[in-house]
This record gives C-alpha cells, sequence and structure tokens, in this order.
C-alpha cells in the first residue's frame, strides 16, 4: 500500500522544511499536516511560504490536510471559544469557525493537497439534528470553497454521536453532499469495533488514520511498539489490502517519550503491518 505519514506526531512542535526533510530521509513519499496553529499556523504567511518553496524542491507530497480543530495555540485550553466546530448551532459563530477552516484550505494555493480531513463535531459530543443540520450547512459552504482549491473534503469517524459509521451514512442520505470518509482504525476500536465499522465505509473510504489503543482511550499508540494496543493488525491489513490502491495506508500517531527515535518506529510499523 501507499504511505502517508501524519504530522500529527510531531504537533506539539513547530513545522519545519528540516522536520519534512527528516521525514523525507526516512523514506516516507507522503504527508498528511494537522493544522494545529503551534505546529502550523494556518494564518501564518510566512510559515506557509517557506514550507511551500521546500515542498516545491522537493519529492515528498501533502497527500492532505487536517482540519483545524482549535484556533489558540494550547489544544483548546484558552477556553470554550477556541474550539473549531461545524456542528456549532449559533450561526454567527459557525459562520467564524468556517472562516478559520476556509483559512486553512487556502493553503492549498502555495502547497497543493488532494484532501480535507474534517470532523463533524468534537469528541463524545451527543446526537442532535440541530446539529446535523448545522454541519450541514457548514459543509455546503466548506466544499464548495474547497472545490476550488482543488481539494477534496473527507469525514472521518470519530468517537462521538455524530460520527459512527452509521451516523456519518446516515449524514450522506439526509443532505446531497455524498461526500467520503477517512476510515480511523483506532477510533474504529472504541466504537464498535475495526471490521464492522469498516464494513459500513468501506466504499467510501479515501484515505485512513491508522493507530492503536486500548479500547477504552484514544491514545494513537504505535502498532506493535506500544503497550496496551489491543487491535487485530492482520485481520485490520486483510481488510485495508481488500480495497486495492482506493486508499493510502496513513499512520496518525502520538509522540511518546517509551518512543526514543520515532521515525525509525514508523518505518518499523509500516515494515510490519506490510508483511502481515
Amino acid at each position: 500500500m501507499n504511505h502517508v505519514l501524519s504530522t500529527h506526531l510531531f504537533v506539539n512542535h513547530r513545522l519545519t522544511s528540516a522536520m519534512l526533510a527528516k521525514i523525507h530521509q526516512a523514506g516516507i513519499p507522503a504527508v498528511e499536516i494537522f493544522c494545529a496553529r503551534q505546529h502550523l499556523d494556518y494564518r501564518d504567511r510566512a510559515q506557509i511560504a517557506e514550507l511551500g518553496h521546500w515542498f516545491r524542491d522537493s519529492e515528498l507530497r501533502l497527500h492532505s490536510l487536517h482540519s483545524p480543530m482549535y484556533t489558540d495555540e494550547i489544544w483548546g485550553r484558552s477556553g470554550p471559544h477556541s474550539v473549531i466546530s461545524i456542528t456549532e448551532t449559533v450561526k454567527a459563530r459557525r459562520l467564524e469557525q468556517v472562516d478559520e477552516i476556509k483559512r486553512a484550505i487556502e493553503i492549498a494555493e502555495t502547497i497543493p493537497f488532494r484532501y480535507l480531513v474534517q470532523h463533524l463535531g468534537v469528541g463524545g459530543e451527543e446526537f442532535d439534528m440541530r446539529k446535523i443540520d448545522a454541519a450541514f450547512s457548514a459543509l455546503e459552504q466548506i466544499t464548495v470553497f474547497a472545490r476550488q482549491f482543488g481539494v477534496e473534503v473527507l469525514l472521518e469517524n470519530i468517537p462521538n454521536d455524530l460520527s459512527s459509521a452509521e451516523r456519518l451514512l446516515q449524514f450522506n442520505e439526509l443532505t446531497h453532499l455524498k461526500l467520503n470518509f477517512v476510515f480511523d482504525s483506532g477510533h474504529a476500536n472504541l466504537h464498535s469495533g475495526v471490521q464492522s465499522t469498516f464494513e459500513l465505509m468501506k466504499s467510501r473510504i479515501r484515505s485512513t488514520h491508522i493507530h492503536d489503543n486500548d479500547g477504552t482511550k484514544d491514545l494513537h499508540l504505535f502498532p506493535f511498539l506500544s503497550e496496551g494496543g489491543r487491535i487485530d493488525w492482520k485481520n485490520t491489513m486483510q481488510l485495508l489490502r481488500s480495497c486495492g490502491d482506493q486508499f493510502p495506508l496513513l499512520l496518525e500517531l502520538k509522540e511518546r517519550p517509551d518512543v526514543a527515535n520515532p521515525l525509525e518506529a514508523v518505518r518499523e510499523v509500516f515494515d510490519r503491518l506490510e508483511n502481515l
């Protein structure tokens, strides 16, 4: 399968051309950049210009961009006002948050990418038809805007009552958007299981987020290398391979103190998954 690494692994560090060069030197051909302002500040034109210049001279591809989740640089700890959610039911606040996402999409003007990964709500959010209506309104605007830059918006299964595989399919039935999906193995493991989630999402999967957990917490563990992971990777790889080259094998991992050399660990994970 094609290999992609999410820069989520280094999300607490500023994204630089040196960091991208190390990823490429590790033999990884493509990345998904995680839009967090302490990492990639989508409003910082100087940072975007620097990275754009580097990408133009590099063979490393930008496969996708993860939509921002917070407006601040400290993972939303500045307060509830910093949360970016397209399920916001107050129109004025929702429009402000849609504008944040549009600023991130504009990166494609400097660094072209194919997909924007978008969450439907936040972790633990309960189902509410008003939130579905809000998300529909927001996504109508976001998808039209993204299309101008050649970007397709993908919805990800996340651990809340709006974004299970069943709810994503229902969302597509209720709207005319017919969006494709990102299959997240760790999030599936927290809900109804990897296999059942995959089978429901299968025909519309265009990218993946591969990581492990203990079935209770969203830990973004390294498959095989981190203690506590419970996903059956042999079965998961059989499922992923059943779709041919429909989507890549994209690792979305969390930096851990027990992993001294994360890029070497990433290569080992790719090798061990492919050898199953």
